[in-house]
C-alpha cells in the first residue's frame, strides 16, 4: 500500500487527515513543519505528500523546492482560501494539485486518488530493478554484465537473456516451449533441442560442476527453473 506523508503545523489538521487516510488503507507519516517533511521523503519510501504552505522553520514552498531536488513524487498543497498567490507559487515551482481548507474529506481522497493514478501510470513509481543477486550469481542489466563468486562470466546475448528470465522468476518452472517464446520472441514449435543446448552452454559457465548444477535446474517433464534456495 502507498505511504502518504501529511505535513501541517496545525496538528488537528494532521490527525483528520491521518484518520480519513488510513481508513482509505493508506500508510501515514507524519510531519509538522517543511524542514521535516524534507527529511521524511529522504529517509522514508514516500509515494505522495500533502503539504502546508504558511509553516513555522521552513514554509511549504521551501520544502516543496528541496523536494523536487530529490523526488517527483506528486506533491498536493493543504492552502488557506486568501492564499491565491501562494499557489500558483507552489505550482510553478512543482506542486501537482492543491486543496484549498477547510477542506472535504471526499474531495482530498479523490484529488489523492488521481494523483497517486496518474504517478503510478507514468511509471513513477516504478523502481526498475538492474541488479538480480542470487546465491553466488548477480547479474546487472544496466551493464548486461554476470558475475560468478565474483568473476565475470562472458555470455553469449542468448544466454543471457534465458539466464535473465529465469533470474527475474526464481522458482519458477518454465518449459523449453515459453523460454524459446520469451527470449526468440518467435514460435516455439519444435525448439526443445535447441533450448537445451543453451542451458547446457549456461551451466557450463555458472556452475562449479555443471553435472551437478546448484543453480539451473531441470524439472523433469516440465522445464528449467532457477533455485533460489542456494
Amino acid at each position: 500500500m502507498y505511504n502518504i506523508l501529511i505535513c501541517d503545523d496545525e496538528k488537528d489538521i494532521v490527525n483528520a487527515l491521518d484518520i480519513y487516510l488510513k481508513s482509505e488503507g493508506y500508510n501515514t507519516v507524519l510531519s509538522y513543519n517543511g524542514k521535516e517533511a524534507l527529511e521524511k521523503v529522504k529517509t522514508n519510501d514516500i509515494h505522495l505528500v500533502l503539504m502546508d504552505i504558511m509553516m513555522p522553520v521552513m514554509d511549504g514552498i521551501n520544502a516543496m523546492v528541496k523536494i523536487r531536488e530529490i523526488s517527483n513524487i506528486p506533491v498536493i498543497l493543504l492552502t488557506a482560501k486568501g492564499e491565491d498567490t501562494d499557489k500558483v507559487l507552489g505550482l510553478n515551482v512543482g506542486a501537482d494539485d492543491y486543496v484549498t481548507k477547510p477542506f472535504n474529506p471526499v474531495e482530498v481522497m479523490a484529488r489523492v486518488k488521481s494523483q497517486l493514478r496518474r504517478f503510478m501510470t507514468l511509471g513513477g513509481g516504478a523502481q526498475k530493478q538492474t541488479s538480480i543477486c542470487i546465491g553466488g550469481i548477480e547479474l546487472d542489466d544496466a551493464s548486461k554484465s554476470v558475475t560468478v563468486d565474483g568473476e565475470k562470466v562472458s555470455l553469449t546475448p542468448t544466454e543471457y537473456e534465458i539466464l535473465l528470465l529465469l533470474m527475474q522468476n526464481p522458482d519458477k518452472v518454465f518449459s523449453p516451449r515459453e523460454i524459446y517464446f520469451k527470449v526468440w520472441k518467435d514460435d516455439p514449435f519444435g525448439t526443445e533441442s535447441t533450448v537445451a543446448v543453451h542451458i547446457r552452454h549456461l551451466r557450463e559457465k555458472i556452475e562449479i560442476n555443471p553435472a551437478e548444477p546448484r543453480y539451473l535446474k531441470v524439472v523433469w517433464g516440465q522445464g528449467y527453473k532457477f533455485e533460489r534456495g542456494v
